[in-house]
């Protein structure tokens, strides 16, 4: 049976970079990011904190590229910004599937420090700052959260693949 990753948290913690590694260690996978689904939208395109946004379709092919991958046998790696409503909307959708959610995170310093070693077009500035402390207020179950200050990339995944306390079971 395959599985489904969620891995979520602020920009600058490493969702591309642990999703990547991941999706590539399993024997058939799929990686969705979410900023490439939300990045298909050319006329008309809002970036997504705006108002007027394309969130709503977003989500819907989200959703169904997520479906079409498992119903095949994929094990799907997910990774975008998933807040406490989306996760209960994908939980709902993929009820059937053993689901493992992550929340990514490190302390402020590191965001920066991150955010900065980006390429000049990707860096977040402020706004990693703002997610950070959005999400430090999202009211996700503790035991998803998973600090990254001081791991590696490697002993990122090491956590993700056998801790159990990632695992969603309805």
């Amino acid at each position: 049976m395959a599985s489904l990753y969620i891995i979520t948290g602020p920009a600058g913690v490493g969702k591309s970079t642990v999703s990547k590694l991941i999706a590539e260690s399993k024997k058939k996978s799929a990686l969705i990011e979410g900023d490439e689904i939300y990045s298909f939208v050319k006329g008309g395109y809002i970036s997504a904190w705006l108002d007027g946004n394309h969130l709503e379709v977003c989500w819907e092919n989200i959703i169904d590229i997520i479906k079409n991958f498992l119903d095949k046998d994929y094990d799907v790696v997910f990774n975008y910004i998933v807040r406490s409503d989306k996760l209960e909307k994908l939980k709902e959708n993929f009820s059937n599937v053993k689901i493992k959610f992550i929340v990514l995170m490190v302390d402020e310093a590191t965001i920066v420090k991150r955010d900065k070693e980006r390429p000049l077009d990707c860096q977040m500035g402020e706004r990693s700052i703002k997610l950070l402390n959005e999400f430090n207020n999202e009211n996700y179950d503790k035991k998803y959260i998973l600090n990254t200050t001081n791991l590696s990339i490697e002993e990122t995944i090491k956590e993700i693949e056998k801790d159990e306390r990632f695992n969603l079971y309805r």
